[in-house]
């Protein structure tokens, strides 16, 4: 039985579908004015392998994650390259969903952008003001009335109070109480605005993901995921705008990642310590940042490091070098057997990956001994449920190295001399010719079949 760590009820907690059979989940996706870090990497990958875990299971799951184009941090950017908002978010929006495709990361089945929404924000908005939850403040901005609302603070644990006196909650003159958050806000002369009935403006952050999944998922739906950023303020107001507008629950399950840090900081473009992965993608082959961040349990923190990408780099070397020389017979998994049961069990409780990974080597180690088709297979074939191990050993094991003088073409011709040197008895040439290749980070390995090579 399928067990999540709901943040809403701080507990691991036995999954019930609204719907048997079918899951509705929303996640909170990119602000599009820059190009994805590793904060983002880790949502988009530990929500890929949920939801692929989900279909794995049989449950019909409509997934959403959404786009932000438009707010401060936008405006500001597009202003400063002098281009429309329009052309800064598409150019992102692009440059994301090719650092999502290179970590594996599959579609989700929507990914609605907030610019597309403004009407459903303008109706939630109207909604609110009727039931007593909005006001419009002299500055002409429409803002929520947070004491209005008696579950706030359910989330996040945090009471009014504490609120209240935090150094979090910045002086407004226009709000009636500093705790209020804006909703809809006045244009400032040059901004891309839309009219509404409190004059033209745009909307605020947090109304965005209310409207975008009431529409694509309806007023209650079952998971609603992101980064442990988001869990205040974001997804605390989400819950007083779509609970305060509809009544009733908004979501059942509330699933967030922990932070990535770099030195035990937290990773972030205000303390100038983040990565982009543009840049670790320079360094490091896409799936093995995947099995970085997939190795670890989703709800701690990562910990960032060459060192850490490194070992994870000869780790899932392990794995591909197990599957190496054995073909591999791929088919549906037999849940009976002992290591996909095992691998069953991890991934019910609460997407348990690290336990899941742990099997995968389990079974290489099984595959290094038997050098069974059935046993590759299902390693390939669990693998493949994390998005791992899908390519071949050998396009995997010789990717990247550090020498790029080295061709493939290049290596196959050096372990060609090598063989004719040794056949010619001439060891000590085939000794420079092994050593000047694993200089250049090339292994070879010899075997009954031949000599074949793989990165170091």
């Amino acid at each position: 039985m399928l067990k999540i760590y709901n943040t809403l009820r701080r507990d691991k907690q036995e999954f019930v579908p609204i719907e048997p059979g079918k899951i509705r989940m929303y996640v909170c996706g990119m602000t599009v004015y820059d190009y994805c870090h590793l904060g983002h990497a880790r949502v988009m990958v530990i929500f890929d392998v949920v939801q692929r875990w989900l279909r794995a299971s049989n449950y019909d799951v409509t997934y959403i994650r959404n786009i932000t184009d438009i707010d401060d941090k936008i405006i500001k950017r597009a202003q400063e390259n002098r281009e429309s908002t329009a052309a800064l978010t598409q150019r992102f929006i692009n440059a994301m969903d090719e650092d999502a495709a290179a970590l594996g990361v599959e579609k989700p089945d929507a990914e609605p952008r907030a610019t597309e929404y403004v009407p459903g924000m303008l109706e939630m908005i109207s909604v609110l003001q009727d039931r007593g939850y909005a006001y419009q403040a002299t500055d002409g901005d429409v803002n929520y009335a947070v004491r209005k609302f008696e579950g706030y603070g359910k989330l996040s644990g945090k009471s009014l109070e504490d609120l209240r006196a935090g150094e979090r909650v910045a002086v407004d003159a226009a709000k009636q109480d500093p705790l209020d958050f804006v909703l809809w806000k006045r244009a400032k002369p040059g901004e891309p605005a839309w009219d509404s009935p409190w004059g033209a403006g745009r909307p605020g952050w947090h109304i965005e993901c209310s409207v975008m999944s009431n529409a694509l998922l309806g007023k209650h739906f079952d998971i609603h995921g992101g980064g442990q950023d988001l869990q205040f303020p974001h997804h605390e107001n989400e819950i007083a705008q779509s609970e305060g507008a509809h009544g009733g629950t908004f979501v059942n399950y509330w699933m967030h990642n922990g932070f990535v840090r770099v030195d035990n900081e937290k990773m972030s473009k205000s303390l100038g310590n983040f990565f982009t992965v543009r840049e670790i993608l320079k360094k490091y082959d896409p799936e093995v940042v995947r099995f970085f961040i997939i190795r670890a349990q989703y709800r701690s923190p990562l910990n960032y490091s060459d060192a850490h990408l490194d070992d994870a780099r000869q780790s899932l070397t392990r794995l591909y070098t197990a599957l190496k020389g054995v073909s591999a017979t791929v088919g549906d998994v037999d849940w009976d057997n002992a290591y996909a049961a095992r691998f069953k069990v991890a991934m019910d409780d609460d997407f348990n990956t690290p336990e899941a990974v742990a099997v995968l080597f389990d079974l290489a180690n099984e595959l290094n001994k038997s050098q069974s088709a059935a046993d590759a297979g299902l390693l390939k074939s669990l693998a493949g449920l994390l998005g791992l191990l899908q390519r071949e050993p050998d396009a995997f094991l010789q990717a990247g190295l550090t020498d790029s003088e080295w061709t493939p073409e290049r290596i196959e011709a050096a372990i060609v001399a090598r063989a004719a040197a040794k056949k010619g008895k001439q060891f000590a040439e085939a000794d420079r010719i092994r050593d000047e290749l694993k200089s250049a980070g090339v292994i070879l390995e010899d075997s009954a079949a031949g000599t074949t090579w793989r990165r170091n």
